[in-house]
């Protein structure tokens, strides 16, 4: 583990654990605020998110992002990241190898995060943090109270652009999240 933001970055940059390296433009670690009280974990990063080296850039993220202003929540204040930090190929899920071989970065970013709440993207966020005991259809919008963090699983961007149905969900689940932010404050 890396108590230092610069310490992880370094060594993330030059990972060869798994094959994904071998294709990569960019490693995506993550983006906001490293102190922030939300984090945001989705599956891995796409070819927009490969190609600039930030998380949530195409597509999915423009979908988030408009959801963030619709809600009231400022993408600066929360901290964003993915399970993987290099793309699959062809945005195809993350194999069981490369979630295990890049499980620890992520890890490593809570620790250094210290969010009080991890909102989960989709079900490979779900299930690679807390277990695959859960689904996304049943998990999604209930909180989740695991080592002091409160987990609240919902549908990754992604699938609100494959089936319009999933937006009123997301939302809603996305307003919760924001009710409990300000709750903090």
């Amino acid at each position: 583990m890396y108590d230092n933001w610069l310490e992880l970055d370094e060594c993330v940059k030059n990972c060869k654990k798994c094959d994904l390296c071998k294709e990569r433009k960019n490693v995506v670690l993550g983006d906001g605020n490293i102190n922030a009280k939300v984090m945001f974990i989705g599956e891995g990063p796409g070819a927009d998110e490969d190609e600039q080296g930030l998380p949530f850039v195409g597509k999915a993220g423009q979908l988030m992002n408009d959801a963030f202003k619709a809600i009231g929540i400022d993408r600066k204040e929360v901290y964003i990241a993915n399970i993987v930090k290099c793309r699959p190929p062809k945005n195809r899920n993350p194999y069981e190898k490369e979630i295990k071989e890049c499980l620890d970065y992520l890890r490593n970013q809570v620790i250094l995060v210290k969010p009080e709440i991890i909102v989960l993207l989709g079900s490979v966020a779900l299930t690679s943090i807390l277990g695959k005991e859960y689904t996304i259809t049943s998990a999604r919008g209930k909180w989740i109270e695991k080592k002091g963090i409160k987990y609240i699983p919902t549908f990754h961007p992604a699938a609100l652009l494959r089936d319009d149905s999933k937006k009123i969900s997301f939302y809603k689940d996305l307003k919760m999240v924001k009710k409990e932010m300000d709750k903090e404050n």
